[in-house]
């Protein structure tokens, strides 16, 4: 019987909690929240110990494997006191709010020889998946383009102060949502080596943004396209699309079905429906399920690396500091430079710009 502790009780933790809680191998030792009258509800429906320290649950509830759902901020400092102590690691994504904390919790999670996983659940859904074997066996031929897009109702208005609107607590709609969409780019075309053209913007938020998009270079010569917004009203929830265009066709992949267009033969679509295999307990989705028994039987079958592994999830966290990095430069050498420079037309500007030489010298 796996031992596992739970720290944060949320939306995801008490949704993590309802899946291996019903897990036949599987017996919950305690929980962990900073709020007080939600461990002393939970306590008294459940009868599980509460623990307002995660320190104070791994010393006391002696669990074999540790559930992280806490804001992102406090992901690196749970998840390294949980490895040190040899536990094996769920860990709700994004994976850190820094790549330096994040290369260093690898390391720590490949000497420990522990199971870890970071939650992106897109990789469990069925369209994706189906999207993966097409790629991975070049049903549309050479890959030249491709595009991810994530959009979704989470802030549509100015709000009060949470750990989402805390840059330093959530990392804003780039680390929070977009990290969704960069998983996902990273899981079907590979790590990209750099980016470009990057614009995070704040829409309603005042101390995170809310829109992200950014262009992707691969070494082969593959570009992409990241376009995230969180503050889309004209979709109920999170909306996950890839699309992907090669030299012999295309593929649309979310979390409906998979499409693939191949010259001389048409369209073909397979639905999630049939693309997806039953779970054992539903809540929410069967990817969420999916996810945590997969965490669950590497674990008891003592398989460290798998498919949503610290190492995979940092790819993410490098595509998102880039961006990051790249937005934060602003514009470059670009025809709105020229235009400020010389203080002339777009035209004039435009002309220059293409014809490589140097701005007009700004007038007096």
């Amino acid at each position: 019987m796996l031992k596992i502790g739970i720290v944060g009780v949320g939306k995801m933790g008490l949704s993590h909690l309802s899946i291996v809680n019903t897990h036949p191998d599987v017996r919950v030792v305690g929980l962990c929240d900073a709020a007080g009258y939600v461990l002393d509800v939970l306590s008294k429906h459940t009868g599980l110990a509460a623990f307002g320290d995660y320190r104070a649950l791994v010393e006391r509830a002696k669990p074999e494997a540790l559930i992280v759902a806490t804001p992102t901020r406090t992901h690196a400092e749970i998840v390294r006191y949980a490895l040190e102590r040899g536990l094996h690691v769920f860990v709700e994504k994004p994976f850190c709010l820094s790549v330096e904390e994040g290369r260093s919790l690898v390391a720590l999670a490949a000497r420990a020889k522990v199971v870890n996983q970071v939650g992106y659940h897109c990789r469990f859904v069925g369209a994706f998946q189906e999207a993966k074997r097409l790629l991975r066996n070049g049903a549309i031929g050479e890959l030249h383009n491709y595009r991810v897009e994530a959009y979704g109702p989470v802030v549509l208005q100015p709000k009060g102060s949470t750990w989402r609107s805390s840059k330093s607590e959530g990392g804003g709609c780039l680390y929070d949502y977009a990290s969704h969409a960069a998983n996902l780019a990273t899981h079907l075309f590979g790590m990209p080596a750099g980016v470009g053209g990057s614009a995070v913007h704040s829409v309603f938020s005042k101390g995170v943004d809310d829109e992200v998009y950014a262009t992707l270079y691969h070494a082969n010569g593959l570009t992409g396209q990241l376009c995230i917004n969180w503050a889309d009203e004209t979709h109920r929830k999170m909306s996950l699309r890839v699309e992907a265009w090669g030299r012999n066709g295309k593929l649309n992949a979310d979390r409906q079905e998979c499409q693939v267009y191949v010259r001389g033969q048409g369209w073909n679509v397979r639905y999630t429906t049939e693309l997806t295999g039953p779970v054992r307990y539903y809540v929410r989705g069967e990817e969420f399920s999916a996810q945590m028994d997969y965490f669950i039987d590497c674990i008891e079958s003592r398989r460290p690396d798998n498919v949503n592994s610290f190492a995979a999830a940092l790819e993410a966290d490098l595509v998102l500091d880039m961006i990051e990095r790249d937005a934060a430069l602003g514009p470059r050498t670009t025809v709105a430079r020229e235009v400020e420079a010389s203080k002339g037309s777009i035209r004039e500007a435009l002309a220059r710009w293409i014809s490589g030489k140097p701005a007009l010298q700004r007038a007096p």
